[in-house]
């Protein structure tokens, strides 16, 4: 079971392009980069894992991840023995096991595929303030209270030009102190903040294109209301759009904000990295990242808005698309014959659940817009959509196919063996999680240098045994909607005045500190 799938200080560079003849890109190209270091730049997260301090440590844990798995594979093949024996006792387990050793074989040929990708992928280093284009970021906001305005604090705190830099805040009908924190927002960071209040909740995508409409520039850049950002995180971003002109999209590096807030978190950081830093960076060699996500994503502004009205009327089985507004976009995007790439030194830090309810809630949206994009995906990506390869592509979107239908099938059948044999087929169940969620573990031990890595593993039976039914349950209910998180009733409540001015001075501070 494979796992399932954080007023701006500007960076100075003396180099000048007023009088150099040569294109953008050539520009970048000849390292007209930013090389400049900020020396204390502003921080709004906790999050301290780095990957420049797995630098300086051993790799220990890593080599203990190693070691997990090898005992794990030595020990599936004495059980697997015994297992296949059972099986060949009739004609439907012999069968079953034959499309086993061919299933697993096509998985090893991918994986040994993207590991080559990966090893080729780098990202494209941030660009220097003359060549950056003009970006207003789109921050929508549900029921999200004093959090929105930590990002929009955030935001406000990169290095991206001033005057280049826009931000957008919509307040999709909150009934919470959302809006009064939004205002709040506005008080601090004056014209650089435009503010919108939706009339009532309308929806995340609804709330975006309101955004969309108002933004000016050549990128847009969407950030979810309760993710903060490092300083360089938006010069990263954009800076692909400026070094090729057949870009269309680009996805943000997600990692978790509130790990401090008990397991689940914990465990979702390890995920995320596995899933943005292997997944989304392999995607990326074959320019076909298949969803930027809502944490953070930029896009360039004129492809979304030739593709803006049939995005927000979106429809799946005669309803209104409320749900996949990422994966939608980027569908769009790929099938006008644009590029997808992933930055890895783009990061964005967000909230995740922290309870039971809430994951599934949550990763249920995410399996069912899954189910849906991947059919919409369908349509076009076997076509001439685009220039150039577009194997690649083919291969991610196979690949999406046999996670939700194949690889479905299997677990509700492992599932059942387990309940009829369970000594037989439990052995080699716990082993078969174990090797599963050992690259996610190994990547993440070999990039950051701790034993935290160490969650995958319990990430992996957790998701067996609480969460495996999600997916299968997505296949057969893709066309029901609805957000299932956040849906609270209460009535808005300013925040005391007091709380805001200290916000305001402590943000203050920091600026005048960093400065």
């Amino acid at each position: 079971m494979a796992l399932l799938v954080n007023p701006g200080l500007q960076l100075k560079n003396s180099n000048s392009l007023e009088n150099d003849k040569m294109s953008i890109p050539e520009a970048v190209k000849n390292n007209k980069i930013i090389k400049d270091k900020i020396s204390s730049p502003l921080s709004f997260t906790n999050n301290t894992i780095s990957e420049k301090n797995a630098t300086k440590t051993n790799k220990i844990a890593a080599i203990l991840c190693i070691a997990i798995v090898v005992v794990a594979a030595y020990q599936g093949v004495i059980h697997g023995a015994s297992m296949a024996s059972f099986l060949r006792g009739t004609s439907i387990g012999t069968m079953f096991l034959q499309v086993s050793v061919v299933f697993v074989t096509l998985a090893f040929a991918e994986l040994i595929w993207r590991i080559v990708l990966v090893l080729m992928y780098k990202p494209i280093e941030g660009c220097a303030d003359e060549l950056l284009p003009g970006c207003t970021v789109i921050v929508p906001a549900f029921n999200e209270g004093k959090q929105v305005f930590v990002t929009l604090q955030s935001l406000a705190a990169s290095d991206y030009p001033k005057d280049k830099l826009k931000l957008i805040a919509v307040d999709d009908g909150s009934v919470d102190d959302t809006w009064e924190w939004i205002k709040k927002a506005k008080e601090v960071l004056g014209d650089r903040v435009v503010t919108i209040k939706q009339p009532c909740n309308k929806g995340k995508r609804h709330a975006l294109y309101e955004g969309f409409q108002q933004s000016t520039g050549e990128v847009l850049v969407t950030v979810d209301s309760d993710s903060t950002v490092d300083h360089d995180t938006l010069r990263n971003l954009v800076s692909p759009f400026v070094v090729d002109k057949k870009v269309g999209a680009i996805a943000g590096n997600v990692r978790v904000l509130n790990m401090d807030k008990g397991i689940i978190p914990k465990m979702l950081d390890v995920v995320f990295v596995y899933s943005f830093d292997f997944i989304r960076a392999s995607q990326s060699v074959v320019k076909a990242v298949m969803c930027t996500p809502g944490a953070l994503s930029a896009y360039r502004r004129n492809v979304v808005m030739d593709i803006l009205d049939e995005w927000l009327n979106q429809k799946f089985c005669g309803q209104p698309a409320n749900i996949g507004e990422d994966r939608a976009m980027t569908n769009l995007i790929l099938r006008e014959g644009y590029h997808v790439l992933f930055q890895q030194n783009a990061k964005v830090y967000t909230e995740v659940p922290v309870k039971y309810v809430n994951l599934s809630k949550m990763y249920l949206r995410w399996a069912r817009s899954n189910v849906r994009e991947t059919i919409a995906m369908t349509r076009f990506i076997f076509k001439n959509f685009r220039e150039g390869s577009k194997l690649g592509a083919r291969i991610n979107l196979i690949s999406g196919w046999v996670a939700i239908t194949k690889a479905q099938i299997f677990l509700v059948i492992t599932w059942g063996l387990i309940v009829l044999h369970p000594m037989t087929f439990g052995i080699n169940t716990i082993i078969g999680v174990l090797v599963s969620s050992s690259l996610a573990a190994i990547i993440y031990a070999w990039k950051f240098g701790t034993f935290s890595s160490l969650w995958a593993f319990i990430y992996g039976f957790y998701f067996f045994v609480s969460l495996s039914w999600i997916r299968p349950y997505a296949l057969i209910t893709p066309h029901k909607a609805g957000w299932l998180t956040r849906q609270i009733k209460s009535t808005p409540v300013k925040p005391a005045v007091a709380s805001v001015k200290e916000e305001q001075s402590i943000f203050l501070q920091k600026v005048k500190t960093a400065a």
